[in-house]
């Protein structure tokens, strides 16, 4: 039997409001995802979600007894089936029953889980749970901004997720001004831009019907505070005390003026997060602040290293709240995540940076939990900056910050595998014949040693190369270390060797990229370190630990690698020595726990 949209048999009306919240997501996003074509998604996510925010501003009206029209948005939308119409109303009037300030994220959730994926990557579109809002208002605060007297700018708003609960922070330092006095300052000091329209105009609806008792008694209608623009490419006139937000994330094609204009904290690939950073220091007083909730590759990552020297040279960090669990956080989101503020100065240059860490760990929809870590000493160049993401880690962050070693110091290098399989699919094969070498891809890696296969989808054991190609040929034995991990797995270093009497069989062996290649420099001097002892090394807790202080994003890229601190030189002659004379695993981990100042 075909059960209807609109159907509430099996959602309790009696149930939790955020558990049929997350129902009618659900039921929200299964229906978007029957439509055939991306335009036709897109078109549908809009109806569904101007359904939902209209009911939305219907409830809030009638609770504060007032008939008042939403404000308008031009849309040319399909009619939805009446089951679903239901539904979308349905949700708006759910959403009416949770507090003010969580609007903006609950109808802007739902009209990104509704968008088709290209769009939502294209916008980078991933709205802030109220607890991540609530936390950086208060770090802001903390960290010295005037909410009564600041004006304020969220430069990607989204559905206003931020927009609201500021609005809401700022009435509460006017509390004895006049209605009318009070809307006119946040006209006046509250700004947010968006490309999307039909986002920027939730954030508007929600804004208003946040306020709504105050525009009643001032009997007057809030104006707009939300420009639909790009930001990005839009020349600002005006400077904030605070810019804070949400930027959208993910990597982005620049035309030269672009590239030119954000030219210095770019380096390689650009971020649409990266440029929303610089554009946040544009856009910020001299004496402002910057408060953002971002993926935490920009600490580590090779491609930020010019914004890491931007941020330390034209600004202090105050604080970062490092998000502990990302489970549940940001719909379909992978990457870790964290809370910064950051104040402009111009004596940043002159200035030693310390900033404050702590672990934010959310505890449903409107709470979080706190745990202090630590202040932590922030290099002010473009080196990965080191963080601790537990309290115990700060004091073993304080020892590894003093280990100078690092593997070009025992003549070691770190390399991505230079095989892109799906650039040379006709040269695959699935058995080994003439001019064909073994292309080892990651699964054939483990912590337990290296074992060639090919036995997942899309994978086959052989390649064919031709003449011009012997630069995907490794031809000595080296180190191998996956490059795509996560925080949730046991190990983000997980290194094998890919042993001599293997190369000497096939005459050599093709990396796949999701592999590094750890091997020998090429110069006169070779190591006297062995691969093995390498391996082992990066194979260690204490090594993975030190490697988690480096790295905030799921790839473990050879730039973060070759910044690992190790042991000292005559350290890892020690470990070799041990090794060769048989030690046990469980002596090597206590052992190398040792070199970095773990009891």
């Amino acid at each position: 039997m075909k059960v209807s949209f609109a159907s509430t048999e099996w959602i309790d009306s009696n149930a939790d409001p955020l558990i049929r919240y997350d129902a009618c997501l659900a039921m929200a996003k299964g229906y978007a995802s029957s439509k055939k074509s991306d335009k036709m998604r897109l078109a549908h996510a809009k109806a569904f979600c101007a359904i939902a925010v209209e009911s939305y501003w219907d409830a809030v009206c009638e609770r504060n007894k007032a008939s008042l029209p939403v404000k308008s948005v031009e849309l040319d939308t399909p009619s939805l089936p009446v089951d679903v119409n239901k539904l979308a109303s349905a949700a708006g009037r759910l959403i009416s029953q949770f507090p003010v300030e969580d609007a903006g994220f609950l109808a802007g959730n739902i009209y990104t889980a509704m968008l088709p994926s290209s769009r939502r990557s294209a916008l980078g579109a991933f709205y802030t749970p109220p607890p991540l809002v609530k936390r950086l208002i208060e770090m802001t605060e903390a960290s010295g901004f005037n909410f009564a007297t600041g004006n304020i700018i969220d430069p990607a708003c989204g559905g206003g997720a931020f927009l609201v609960p500021l609005a809401q922070r700022i009435l509460d330092q006017l509390d004895s001004f006049e209605p009318a006095w009070k809307l006119r300052q946040l006209e006046m000091r509250l700004h947010g831009c968006e490309i999307d329209e039909f986002a920027a105009w939730i954030a508007d609806v929600v804004l208003e019907a946040s306020v709504l008792p105050l525009c009643i008694v001032a009997k007057r209608r809030l104006s707009n505070v939300v420009t639909v623009e790009d930001s990005l490419r839009t020349e600002a006139t005006t400077e904030y005390d605070l810019v804070i937000g949400n930027p959208p994330y993910g990597r982005i094609s620049l035309t030269k003026s672009m590239r030119a204009k954000y030219a210095r904290s770019l380096f390689g690939h650009a971020n649409l997060y990266g440029l929303f950073t610089d554009l946040a220091l544009r856009l910020a007083k001299p004496r402002g602040f910057v408060a953002y909730v971002t993926p935490t590759s920009f600490l580590g990552g090779q491609y930020f290293k010019s914004l890491r020297q931007l941020l330390t040279s034209e600004s202090l960090p105050i604080s970062f709240d490092i998000v502990s669990d990302r489970n549940g956080v940001f719909d379909d989101v992978l990457q870790e995540t964290i809370l910064t503020v950051f104040h402009r100065s111009p004596e940043a240059e002159l200035t030693d940076k310390a900033v404050i860490v702590s672990a934010l760990v959310p505890q449903g929809l409107n709470s979080s939990r706190i745990e202090p870590i630590g202040n932590v000493p922030i290099k002010g160049s473009g080196d990965p900056w080191l963080l601790p993401r537990t309290a115990d880690d700060a004091s073993f962050l304080h020892a590894i910050s003093k280990m100078p070693t690092r593997l070009s110091d025992i003549f070691y290098c770190v390399s991505t595998g230079p095989l892109v399989w799906n650039r040379h699919r006709d040269q695959l094969r699935t058995e080994r014949g003439a001019d064909t070498f073994p292309l080892v891809w990651a699964e054939s890696v483990s912590s337990d040693g290296f074992k060639f296969k090919a036995e997942k989808r899309n994978h086959v054991p052989f390649i064919a190369i031709k003449e011009k190609q012997p630069h995907l040929v490794t031809g000595d034995s080296c180190v191998l270390v996956q490059r795509t991990t996560s925080k949730e797995q046991g190990r983000r270093l997980v290194a094998s060797v890919l042993p001599a009497s293997f190369i000497a069989e096939h005459g050599g062996a093709v990396v796949e990229n999701h592999l590094n290649i750890v091997c020998a420099t090429k110069t006169t001097e070779r190591p006297s370190i062995s691969v093995s002892t390498i391996s082992t090394l990066l194979n260690t807790s204490a090594a993975d630990r030190a490697f988690r202080c480096i790295s905030g994003s799921v790839a473990v890229s050879a730039y973060e690698l070759n910044a690992l601190p190790l042991p000292s030189p005559i350290q890892i002659a020690e470990l070799e020595s041990r090794i060769e004379d048989g030690a046990s695993r469980e002596a090597v981990e206590l052992l190398v726990a040792s070199y970095y100042g773990i009891n």
